[in-house]
């Protein structure tokens, strides 16, 4: 053999061992993450190729599976039952636009491809088991009563079990049907709902924080009363009326000016909603006990998961005592979901501890063995107990002699704060009506706590209020929880 013909097989023979140890490499150490990207098309083709698992509220499937007819790879697609009304919950799941919520955190299981699924022969051959099944917490009584009182306004409603934490009722509105949009041909139905300017795809409950209005005087109070500043609900202020902000000539007013605000007690500051009580409460408190208390109830927790991933409802801080004085009202760059203020009610209802709120039970396979569970009554103090009853006695006069009457329950013991919070620059556009509220059965035991945010009803801004807009439908809420 002559030296170039040497050459030319030692070169193809280093060529030959190249080319082995790349496929080598990539069959023992990038083979996961070309199965896991998002662009392989065989992902999606596994996903859809037999019926998904389901979405179980109160024993029955909100959720379920159909051919996807010609013309697709994919054979079945996601259907479900009274889509919009469930849809805060479940989320959607697309074979063209991916999964988000429920659909989305449990893909894995209701297709099938989760390893807790297979027996070990199965993971190492990848073999597709049986979908699995989440079940939820919702109330379907509560979930409806929910979605049909917010009707054609744009809002949300929470209702949480304060004892156990169990989310009853997750509801945003406007709402939309998920089927629209679960196949692969649904590019219409797509940028309809993206570009509709009233975003029914945002989930309201969880994912939109707004100022929550005076409906954080209960955080404000629990700080006061928890710091010894007043000793009852029934204790004086040192609060003129009205109340200059500190180190500025702008005068905080109240909504009522005949109101009996001048150094007005915790329950009567509640009753008639005093402005100028809370924002000089939240001064002389300071902004670090107000903030302490604040994220005690959940606030600037950036990992509420229940378990979809609520946004974070947020207590400001690097703040000036004109400002902390305006916080003290729910207003500045205080942000609340309707979730975070329902666990505020929860806990005061809840004799000061707050349950962990989530809305997902149990995650089981196809024989009903659990593969995930979420354990009720998972508590954390907040609040002494006597604080907590002090603030439901006060709830309760704001429910029976104050602004929140129209969430009245007969039977029941209420208690709840309206909120009206600013919105726009100078206040210059329609204000958000908020409430947020607890009942409990005396005769059964049954108890719930809800809150409510209305972001555009389409009245005139005269109109607005939260026991004009918000308590309705918390009332409707409460009732149907205690049935």
């Amino acid at each position: 053999m002559n030296k170039t013909i040497r050459n030319t097989s030692v070169f193809v023979l280093l060529l030959v061992l190249a080319l082995l140890g790349r496929a080598t490499w990539v069959q023992a150490y990038e083979a996961r993450a070309l199965a896991d990207d998002q662009k392989n098309r065989r992902n999606t083709i596994a996903q859809y190729a037999q019926p998904l698992g389901n979405i179980v509220v109160a024993g029955s499937p909100v959720t379920g599976s159909e051919r996807s007819g010609g013309g697709t790879d994919l054979e079945y697609r996601r259907t479900y039952t009274d889509g919009e009304l469930y849809a805060a919950v479940t989320g959607y799941s697309s074979q063209a636009y991916g999964a988000t919520q429920l659909e989305g955190i449990y893909a894995d299981v209701l297709d099938g491809t989760d390893d807790r699924l297979k027996n070990p022969l199965d993971a190492v051959t990848r073999k597709q088991q049986e979908p699995g099944t989440v079940l939820t917490t919702i109330d379907p009584a509560v979930q409806k009563a929910a979605y049909r009182a917010l009707g054609n306004k744009k809002g949300a409603a929470v209702a949480v079990d304060p004892a156990s934490g169990r989310i009853l009722a997750l509801a945003s509105t406007p709402s939309y049907d998920p089927s629209r949009i679960s196949g692969t041909n649904d590019g219409a139905a797509w940028q309809e709902l993206t570009g509709d300017e009233d975003k029914p795809l945002v989930n309201r409950a969880l994912r939109q924080p707004l100022p929550p209005g005076s409906t954080f005087k209960l955080v404000v109070a629990a700080a006061a009363l928890e710091d010894g500043l007043y000793r009852s609900v029934d204790t004086a202020t040192e609060s003129p009326d009205p109340y200059t902000l500190p180190h500025t000539r702008t005068v905080l007013r109240n909504e009522n000016a005949s109101a009996p605000c001048e150094n007005a007690t915790i329950r009567t500051a509640l009753r008639y909603s005093c402005n100028n009580v809370f924002g000089k409460m939240a001064a002389d408190l300071g902004q670090d006990k107000v903030r302490a208390m604040a994220e005690k109830f959940g606030f600037n927790d950036a990992g509420l998961d229940v378990p979809v991933r609520a946004y974070a409802s947020v207590y400001p801080s690097k703040m000036d005592p004109a400002q902390t004085a305006l916080s003290g009202i729910g207003q500045f760059d205080v942000t609340a979901t309707p979730l975070q203020m329902a666990m505020v009610s929860a806990a005061i209802a809840n004799d000061g501890l707050l349950a962990a709120p989530h809305m997902v039970s149990e995650v089981v396979d196809s024989d009903g063995d659990a593969l995930t569970s979420f354990e009720d009554g998972d508590t954390r103090r907040i609040v002494s107990s006597a604080t907590a009853g002090q603030l439901r006695s006060a709830m309760v006069t704001v429910v029976e002699e104050g602004t929140g009457t129209n969430a009245a329950v007969a039977g029941a013991e209420v208690g709840g704060k309206t909120g009206t919070a600013q919105h726009g620059e100078n206040n210059s556009e329609t204000p958000y009506a908020w409430f947020t509220s607890y009942a409990k059965d005396p005769s059964t035991g049954k108890q719930v706590a809800v809150a409510v945010m209305i972001e555009d009803s389409g009245a005139a801004r005269s109109e607005v209020s939260g026991n004009g807009l918000a308590a309705p439908v918390a009332q409707k809420m409460m009732a149907a929880a205690l049935k």
